[in-house]
């Protein structure tokens, strides 16, 4: 699948994303694949490029502002159907279990991993998200 990745920070001007070809992500247990419609650009991102946010994963695919269509699904999900129409957001995942996950704060949760910094995002063909 087509993909715009970061694999060096650096200003917008110099273009730091790349488009290339990388394997199409398929769904584990609890995941869904969402074929990307739509992403949207945010502020983050362009921290993340830019290097006003660490790099922590590289190649990275950025992009947390996204819509899409439910395609493959992983092992033991039963809240979607194929051809449903999803959205994915900047939190990937959390732990579920701490103070803050316990009172809808999960965004201040320890162990949040988010989408397009820590995983892959929807600058792509083809995003995995859990179904959770």
């Amino acid at each position: 699948m087509r993909a715009w990745i970061l694999e060096e920070q650096a200003e917008i001007e110099e273009r730091p994303l790349k488009l290339v070809e990388v394997p199409t992500p398929h769904p584990q247990d609890g995941e869904v694949r969402i074929k990307v419609l739509v992403c949207g650009i945010c502020r983050t991102d362009i921290h993340i490029a830019e290097g006003d946010l660490p790099l922590k994963k590289s190649p990275i695919i950025l992009g947390h502002e996204v819509v899409g269509i439910v395609d493959e699904m992983g092992g033991g999900v039963e809240r979607f159907s194929i051809g449903d129409r999803v959205g994915a957001y900047w939190l990937h995942s959390s732990c579920g279990v701490c103070k803050y996950c316990l009172s809808g704060r999960e965004n201040y949760c320890p162990e949040i991993t988010c989408t397009g910094w820590d995983e892959d995002g929807g600058y792509a063909e083809y995003m995995t998200i859990p179904a959770a």
